[in-house]
């Protein structure tokens, strides 16, 4: 019979002490970020979406059409292509493609590109309906740029 009192005073002493720690977080300022509403300062390191950077001289993309990007990803969601013109050395850069419901944000085109015309977007609010809405025409959205 003893033994049951022992267990009943343990228990109870156990959820009394377990009262407390629950009282004592109840009595602090919350931490959580109400998210719609407020939103959380971004890391600058974070991988979002791929984006083409501007050269800030030229006001162009920087890309060369190499296609290193595009052998380098092993997930082949980049597709680009280029085009021999007369009168410019070189390839001119025609089409470039983003599929983002495949990429595995490695960063193994963000390294291989030799002019680093490629780098992640700070973009983290990226939800849709449609698996369309991650096809990015990146070259489309250099030329909006500008």
């Amino acid at each position: 019979m003893s033994g049951y009192f022992q267990d009943l005073f343990s228990g109870g002493k156990s959820l009394v002490s377990g009262m407390l720690v629950t009282f004592k977080a109840f009595m602090k300022p919350t931490v959580t970020v109400h998210y719609p509403r407020q939103k959380i300062d971004v890391t600058p390191n974070i991988r979002g979406r791929l984006k083409m950077l501007l050269d800030e001289e030229t006001r162009s993309h920087r890309c060369i059409s190499c296609m290193r990007c595009a052998r380098e990803c092993p997930s082949s969601c980049i597709e680009l292509k280029g085009e021999k013109q007369e009168g410019v050395k070189g390839k001119v850069l025609v089409k470039y493609t983003y599929n983002y419901t495949f990429c595995s944000l490695c960063g193994s085109c963000v390294d291989a590109c030799p002019t680093d015309a490629i780098d992640f977007s700070n973009e983290y609010e990226l939800a849709s309906f449609s698996k369309a809405d991650f096809h990015f025409d990146l070259l489309r959205e250099v030329e909006e740029q500008k």
